[in-house]
């Protein structure tokens, strides 16, 4: 912990890698553990898919409403924590998490590499319609197109702009921290690779991470460790 302390007042330029463990404490389930949003599910990557968009879009539209949102949840301490850090320093957050949280928590540079839950879009005319709205009905009232979420789908790639942004990132910090992910989904756990070389990287999570360079792993639950922070 002291030692992540003491990175964190060097450091100038921070980047924070964010993983389901984040959003955890603010009741948001993570995805493969024994009570996450896979558990019990048949076939869940299906659900979330490109295929099935296009080929049971009524499927995939029950499956998101009923499993993905959580409007109540709010913010938590790693979450203000973060964004306290980044009224002081230069930090973005690189997030794998779809839950706007970090947005909510105040932090300024985020980089949704897998998009958000709370952008969605006409996917016939392209008009912007409000997270509430599609809620009640993926069918766009004014041309009948079909309302999805601005997300990532298994079959689909990454947004260019995204991956851009988190490499810029990640060139120019002196500070890395990986926390609340397994760090094993790819292309997202091989953005490490274009760190800044001379960059200190520190890893927050319960179960170890292995990375192929020097590193600190602080393994332990990141809500505890952020509170201290």
């Amino acid at each position: 912990m002291e030692q992540l302390r003491t990175a964190v007042r060097a450091a100038n330029q921070i980047v924070f890698l964010t993983g389901a463990g984040v959003s955890v404490p603010s009741g948001i389930p993570d995805y493969r553990s024994k009570n996450g949003l896979y558990a019990g599910k048949h076939n869940p990557e299906y659900l979330l898919s490109e295929a099935c968009l296009a080929n049971e879009p009524d499927v995939f539209y029950q499956f998101v409403t009923e499993n993905m949102y959580y409007p109540d949840a709010k913010p938590n301490p790693i979450h203000l924590k973060i964004a306290e850090i980044g009224e002081e320093k230069n930090v973005t957050v690189v997030t794998q998490n779809i839950d706007g949280l970090h947005e909510a928590a105040g932090s300024k540079s985020v980089v949704d590499f897998h998009g958000s839950l709370y952008h969605c879009y006409c996917t016939k005319c392209g008009q912007t319609v409000p997270t509430e709205t599609y809620l009640k009905s993926d069918s766009h009232q004014n041309c009948g197109g079909r309302v999805r979420p601005d997300v990532v789908l298994y079959g689909e790639g990454i947004a260019a702009d995204a991956i851009q942004n988190a490499i810029q990132a990640l060139q120019t910090a002196d500070l890395v921290i990986i926390a609340g992910t397994s760090f094993k989904v790819s292309p997202f756990c091989n953005l490490i690779d274009y760190r800044n070389p001379k960059a200190s990287v520190f890893a927050v999570n319960k179960e170890n991470i292995f990375l192929p360079f020097p590193h600190t792993m602080i393994k332990a639950d990141a809500l505890q460790v952020f509170k201290k922070l």
